[in-house]
């Protein structure tokens, strides 16, 4: 059995600009919507089982309380927001569990969701269709990992380790060390991605690396000044990795027989025409027929 758990507002942006670029800058109505949709149905369409998509029902998070200048809803094209909700409609009546994040964020809901499926032996794999940098946190060897489909690479624990430098488990050290401007935090001053790599390879978390910059690697680059930065603001370099670590404890699911496709709902119908789509729906029918 393999899990495919999908990052629905990755999907929507990518859909929407995708659409719009294909109109020469006009916008098409629910262009980004009709993307997504057709994106999942081909999964299914392709073998695919079981599937869940996550959302960001709204972007701002828990997180928003710890850190004024993390990332919010301001500056989203209207046009592109008008269609969140819309997406998490048609995908429910597609017959797809949709989990609609508010106090969490998407990226939180396929952290819980990869480590609820984990659990199962039955499951052979887990793929987190997502490029988000701290989905990497959530490989494991060969078994979960991360997919970036629109570039057709997929990323286990070596290649997390060739990206970034680092163990998954790090990843939350490192984004705190380095920072995330799609988030929105600056990460700490002087540390850069080789710098901040070799750090954590040598002690793993933050909280291990010591203040005295003799007790640090030989040879690191600048390692007195970045020890006396680190010591200065580590309280702030641990609410940054308190950003970047996604929540595994959303209830999302009871078993992973959950999010077996069980084809469209009868409104799926009625839905497709209201985003002037209906050849979804004889696509969905003939997928679903020759899953059941």
């Amino acid at each position: 059995m393999i899990i495919h758990l999908i990052d629905g507002t990755y999907e929507l942006f990518r859909h929407f600009y995708g659409a719009r670029r294909a109109n020469s800058g006009a916008d098409t109505r629910f262009g980004g919507v009709r993307g997504v949709l057709h994106g999942v149905l081909a999964m299914f369409e392709t073998g695919g089982t079981h599937v869940g998509v996550a959302t960001d029902h709204i972007i701002e998070s828990f997180r928003n309380r710890l850190w004024p200048g993390y990332k919010t809803g301001f500056g989203i094209d209207p046009v592109l927001w008008s269609q969140f909700h819309p997406l998490e409609d048609g995908l429910a009546a597609m017959g797809v569990v949709v989990w609609p994040m508010v106090e969490l964020e998407a990226d939180d809901a396929l952290a819980s969701a990869a480590w609820l499926a984990r659990s199962n032996t039955q499951v052979e794999k887990i793929c987190i269709w997502t490029p988000d940098k701290d989905l990497a946190q959530c490989v494991v060897e060969s078994r979960v990992v991360q997919i970036d489909g629109r570039r057709g690479v997929i990323r286990d624990q070596a290649g997390v380790q060739a990206k970034f430098g680092v163990l998954p488990a790090s990843i939350p050290d490192y984004l705190a060390l380095v920072g995330d401007s799609a988030d929105g935090y600056p990460g700490i001053s002087g540390f850069g991605a080789k710098s901040a790599a070799a750090i954590l390879r040598r002690f793993g978390r933050i909280e291990e690396i010591p203040g005295d910059p003799a007790e640090w690697r030989a040879g690191l680059l600048n390692g007195g000044t970045l020890a006396r930065r680190l010591s200065e603001q580590r309280d702030l370099a641990l609410l940054f990795k308190k950003l970047a670590t996604l929540r595994v404890d959303a209830p999302l699911f009871d078993s992973v027989d959950q999010l077996r496709w069980q084809g469209p709902t009868p409104s799926f119908a009625k839905f497709a025409e209201s985003i002037e789509a209906p050849e979804l729906v004889r696509r969905a029918e003939l997928a679903a027929a020759r899953h059941f």
